[in-house]
């Protein structure tokens, strides 16, 4: 299934709990420009960093831009921006931050146009080593 890829750390911090801050999210995954995040909090700080800790992107106290159950995180060199929104097909086959890390794929999302419910579907693979 795959060969060497690229791998980046992205960190995402809700800085407005507790005395400083506390760890939303910090997943691992092939490196990417655009990163889609599940309930992330009302504003986050973000950093993207290469598997031995170098920084390569970062942005502090993004906040919500509208209320949706989903963000992209778009890096564009060593800055990252935030956009809330309700996806369509568009975004299918970019990965999904969860909150505490884990990180799969969008395969599927649904949501009523008033936008009180929503169905969503992600694919997830990990290998060991």
């Amino acid at each position: 299934m795959g060969g060497e890829k690229a791998l980046e750390y992205w960190s995402v911090w809700y800085p407005k709990a507790a005395a400083t801050g506390i760890l939303f999210a910090r997943g691992r995954l092939d490196a990417t420009r655009s990163l889609l995040v599940h309930a992330a909090p009302p504003v986050i700080t973000v950093e993207v960093s290469d598997p031995d800790g170098r920084r390569l992107a970062f942005a502090q106290d993004l906040p919500q831009t509208q209320e949706s159950p989903m963000c992209i995180l778009r890096r564009t060199g060593a800055s990252v921006t935030r956009e809330d929104l309700w996806l369509d097909d568009t975004y299918l086959g970019l990965p999904v931050l969860f909150p505490g890390g884990e990180v799969g794929i969008l395969t599927g999302w649904l949501h009523a146009e008033d936008r009180r419910e929503w169905r969503w579907q992600a694919e997830f693979y990990n290998r060991l080593g």
